[in-house]
């Protein structure tokens, strides 16, 4: 189980219950945080609507056990990019050891409406 996130009151309640939604293993909760059109960009692979963003989560999250532990975090042309440490049963083939990736969060009305993950 990763260490609990960088408490850090410049942190998003929404950053923080993404990662905490999926540090639990807890697919509902991370489905709620995203809005109705929102995008995901992962490893070069689109997700639109939470239709596919929860078939996706589902796939490539939650049955690979994925963990994150944040290591930093920052805003960057208005996005929130939170640098995690990866781990979970998945394929490693031709990934760095270990992983990080940079999740950019893109946040609106309470909501998380676009989420691009890149290798740090």
């Amino acid at each position: 189980m990763p260490k609990s996130p960088i408490l850090d009151s410049a942190l998003s309640p929404l950053a923080l219950a993404f990662l905490d939604s999926i540090n639990r293993g807890d697919a509902a909760a991370l489905d709620a945080l995203f809005a109705d059109t929102a995008v995901v960009n992962d490893a070069g692979r689109q997700f639109v609507g939470r239709e596919a963003i929860k078939k996706w989560s589902e796939d490539d999250i939650f049955a690979a056990r994925v963990t994150l532990e944040m290591t930093s975090h920052s805003e960057q042309d208005g996005e929130t990019v939170l640098t995690t440490k990866v781990d979970g049963n998945f394929d490693r083939t031709g990934l760095p050891d270990p992983l990080f990736i940079n999740q950019h969060l893109k946040f609106e009305a309470g909501k998380i409406v676009g989420l691009t993950c890149k290798l740090a």
